[in-house]
Parts: structure tokens; C-alpha cells; sequence
């Protein structure tokens, strides 16, 4: 009778189950195949947009150099797994609640965050790759302006970074203790070489680098200067030559008629005029 009983249960369990097995592939299979989907149309819509080429500006590209995926690739990619551990979640609810579809669930719940943490990232690298060339151009005539130039696009990709963390929630527990530690160090060399036996090397060094900036401020100026005197010139040399240059005349319509009348050359510069 005990026999016949937990055959039968098994019975009705193994019934009971494959209906499930069955939705449960079904589930994955259009999952399968909706995330392959849109794998597609993504890759080929951030192509069409322009994202490759903005992240290869903003620097990240050269991240991406020794990877098999290109930025367009990566987040069809990451679109592609997010909807895979979608079909997934869902597919594990046929089953009733278990610990898989918990695990599941909190992984699809950190899923966007980690895409717009790459998003962040991508902007701020754009960002900070633009700002290095507007400086870097600013700043030119400067010995220190690729300097000042660098310094600040590794400043703004590092706030991008920090801004990213702290989307994908690790920023508490990973940026505050780094930033801790570089402060510390950087704080501890400052004093140890201030207060140590560097005082008269680095006084040497501000000395030597405040020339060289009272050095370099007069040569901007001058080659400022050049170049206004320079398109002055130019202009000058423009308006001289309009009165020896002959006057064109048109043969039809109201062209014959006023092809007689001379041309009014523009006015001179200012500095030519008061000569």
C-alpha cells in the first residue's frame, strides 16, 4: 500500500512538473530569441548614431583596443545578457518562488544601473577629451599648458568615474577610501618634503618655474600682438590693391547699365585712416 502510494505520488509529481519544464523552455526560448533581437537593432542604431566614434574621442576606445567587443558591441551586449536573465527570471517563476529568482531578480534591478554608470562614463570621457583640447589650444604659448591641459581631463574623467560608482552603488565602499588613501599620500609627501630637507630644493624649484612663467607670459603676448599686426597688414595690403584692379562690367540686363559705374572700394582700416 506504502508502495503503491509513493509510486503514485511520484506519478503526479513528475505530471505535475513537466507542463512546468515545458513553459519554462518555451519562457527562455522567446527570450532567447527576443534578446538576440534586439542585440541587433542596438548595435546597428549606436552605429548609426555616432556612438563609436564619440567614445573613440573621449579615450575610452583605447580601452576597448584588446577587447573582441567595440563600444556599440559592448552595450548590445550587456542589452542582449539583461534580457537573457529577463526571460530567465521569468521563466524560473513557473516554478513558484525558489532562490534562483530572487537572485535573478536583484540582478536585473542592478542591470540599468550599470548601463548608465557606462553611459556616465562615456560623457565624462568626451567631456574631458574636449576640455584637453580647448586648454591645451588656450594655452599654447605656455610650457606648462599641456601640463594644466592633461591635468584637467584626468580631473573630470576621474569625477566621471566617482559619479559612475556611485550610480552602480560602490561608491562608499570603494571611492572614499581610495580618495582617503591619495590625500593621505599626497598630503604626506607635501610635509615630509616641506618640512624635511627639501626646503631649499624646492625653493629653487618655485623660483626656476615663477620665471618661467614671468617668461612665458610676455612671449604669449607678443605672438598676440604679431598676429593682430600681421591681419592689420593683410587688410591693408587688400585695400590697396582694389583701386588698381579693373572694374568688371556686365554685357545683359541692368548689368550693361551699371557695368560703367566704378566700384566703391571698402573703407581702409582704422590705423590707415588716421595716416
Amino acid at each position: 500500500m506504502d508502495l503503491t502510494q509513493s509510486w503514485n505520488d511520484a506519478v503526479g509529481a513528475i505530471i505535475t512538473f513537466l507542463p512546468k519544464f515545458a513553459l519554462f523552455l518555451v519562457i527562455l526560448l522567446i527570450g532567447w530569441l527576443i534578446a538576440k533581437a534586439l542585440r541587433k537593432i542596438v548595435d546597428v542604431v549606436l552605429s548609426r548614431v555616432g556612438f563609436d566614434h564619440a567614445v573613440e574621442r573621449g579615450g575610452v576606445g583605447r580601452a576597448l583596443e584588446q577587447s573582441r567587443y567595440d563600444a556599440s558591441g559592448l552595450i548590445a551586449a550587456l542589452v542582449y545578457y539583461a534580457v537573457l536573465l529577463i526571460a530567465l527570471q521569468f521563466a524560473f517563476g513557473v516554478f513558484g518562488p525558489n532562490p534562483v529568482s530572487d537572485l535573478l531578480a536583484a540582478i536585473v534591478g542592478w542591470l540599468p544601473r550599470a548601463v548608465v554608470a557606462i553611459v556616465i562614463v562615456v560623457i565624462a570621457a568626451a567631456i574631458a577629451n574636449v576640455l584637453r583640447d580647448l586648454v591645451g589650444s588656450a594655452l599654447s604659448a605656455l610650457s606648462y599648458g599641456q601640463l594644466v591641459a592633461k591635468v584637467i581631463q584626468i580631473f573630470v574623467i576621474a569625477l566621471g568615474v566617482i559619479a559612475a560608482l556611485n550610480q552602480i552603488g560602490v561608491a562608499t565602499t570603494v571611492t572614499t577610501p581610495v580618495l582617503i588613501a591619495v590625500l593621505a599620500t599626497v598630503g604626506g609627501v607635501v610635509v615630509v618634503g616641506m618640512g624635511g630637507g627639501m626646503i631649499r630644493p624646492m625653493q629653487r624649484r618655485w623660483e626656476r618655474w615663477l620665471s618661467r612663467a614671468e617668461d612665458d607670459f610676455p612671449n604669449a603676448r607678443s605672438r598676440d600682438e604679431a598676429y593682430e599686426r600681421g591681419r592689420e597688414d593683410a587688410q591693408r595690403s587688400q585695400w590697396e590693391r582694389l583701386p588698381n584692379e579693373p572694374t568688371s562690367s556686365s554685357t545683359t540686363g541692368v548689368g550693361s547699365s551699371l557695368g560703367d559705374r566704378p566700384q566703391t572700394p571698402p573703407p581702409p582700416p582704422d590705423d590707415l585712416r588716421r595716416s
